[in-house]
C-alpha cells in the first residue's frame, strides 16, 4: 500500500504551475506596462537618442551629419510702445487714439542656433509631477470649494484653448537693434487688443501622451524664430522659445548627443543612453 496521496500530489503540482504562470503572466503585463510608460515620457527621437524624462521643450538638430538635441529655454516677450514707455494697462485706460505697442525678446540673436534648415522641436505637454504639491488632502478640501467659486468666475474670461494641432505655432522674428520683435500689438481707442505675428506653416503632430512634435513645413531661411504657445484662437502667451537658424554657426553648447554601443569582452552590448555632449 503507497503511503503517498499521489492525486492530491498531482492537483497540488497542478495549482504551483497553474500560480506560476498567473504570475509570470502578472510581472510580463506590468513590465509591458512600465515599458510603454518608459517610452512615452522618454520617445526615441533619432537612433539612440532618446528625450529626456524630466520633461522640457528641445529642438532637434543635424550638425556634422550627427544628430542633436538641444533644450530651449523660454523666454519673456515685454510690450513695448512706439514712444518707448513700457505699457501694460491699455485695454483698461483705453487712450483717444489707437495705439501700436511691439512685443519684443532681449537680445538679437538666440541662445541656440540651428543648423537644419528643417528643425524639429518637442514638447512635453504633460500636466507636471503631482509629487511636487505639497498641499495636504485636508488643505485642499479645505480650499475646494473657494476654488470652485474662483474658477467658474474665471471660466467665462477665460479663452478657450485650441486644439492641439493649434496649441504650438513658429514665428518669426524681426531683429530691432538689440531686440527681437515677436509681432506688433494694436490697440484700438476703445481698448480692444489684436496681435499681428510672422507665423510659419508647421505641423504639430503627437509623438506620445507626454510629448508632441513641432515641424516647419518649408525649410526656414536663415534667421531669428520661437515657438509660441497659443491660449486661444486669438490669444498667445508671451513667454516663448526662441532659436535661430544659422548654418554656418558653431556647435550648441551643451547638447544631447547618441551614445553609440560599446562592446564588452564577453560581446554584448549596453544599452544606448543619453548623454550629453563633452564641452
Amino acid at each position: 500500500m503507497s503511503l503517498v496521496d499521489w492525486p492530491a500530489t498531482e492537483k497540488y503540482e497542478i495549482n504551483l504551475e497553474a500560480g506560476i504562470a498567473e504570475e509570470e503572466k502578472r510581472t510580463a503585463a506590468e513590465d509591458e506596462a512600465e515599458l510603454k510608460a518608459e517610452a512615452a515620457r522618454s520617445p526615441t527621437v533619432a537612433p539612440g537618442l532618446k528625450l529626456p524624462d524630466t520633461g522640457g521643450v528641445y529642438l532637434l538638430d543635424i550638425y556634422q551629419n550627427k544628430p542633436e538635441l538641444i533644450e530651449l529655454v523660454q523666454s519673456g516677450g515685454e510690450i513695448h510702445k512706439n514712444m518707448g514707455k513700457n505699457i501694460l494697462r491699455a485695454a483698461i485706460n483705453p487712450i483717444a487714439l489707437s495705439s501700436k505697442q511691439t512685443i519684443e525678446i532681449k537680445g538679437a540673436r538666440g541662445r541656440v542656433q540651428a543648423h537644419a534648415m528643417q528643425p524639429v522641436i518637442y514638447v512635453d505637454i504633460s500636466e507636471g509631477d503631482a509629487g511636487n504639491d505639497a498641499t495636504s488632502d485636508a488643505d485642499k478640501e479645505d480650499t475646494a470649494s473657494d476654488a470652485n467659486k474662483d474658477a467658474n468666475k474665471k471660466d467665462a474670461n477665460m479663452p478657450k484653448a485650441p486644439a492641439l494641432e493649434r496649441r504650438f505655432r513658429i514665428v518669426r522674428l524681426e531683429k530691432k537693434k538689440d531686440t527681437r520683435v515677436i509681432g506688433n500689438l494694436k490697440i484700438m481707442f476703445y481698448g480692444k487688443m489684436s496681435q499681428q505675428e510672422n507665423w510659419v506653416p508647421a505641423q504639430v503632430e503627437p509623438v506620445s501622451s507626454e510629448w508632441v512634435k513641432v515641424t516647419p513645413t518649408v525649410p526656414l531661411k536663415p534667421g531669428e524664430y520661437a515657438v509660441a504657445e497659443m491660449l486661444g484662437e486669438k490669444e498667445m502667451n508671451l513667454f516663448v522659445w526662441d532659436f535661430g537658424v544659422d548654418p554656418s554657426a558653431p556647435e550648441n553648447p551643451p547638447a544631447w548627443t547618441p551614445v553609440q554601443p560599446k562592446t564588452t569582452p564577453m560581446g554584448t552590448e549596453e544599452t544606448p543612453v543619453l548623454q550629453p555632449r563633452p564641452h
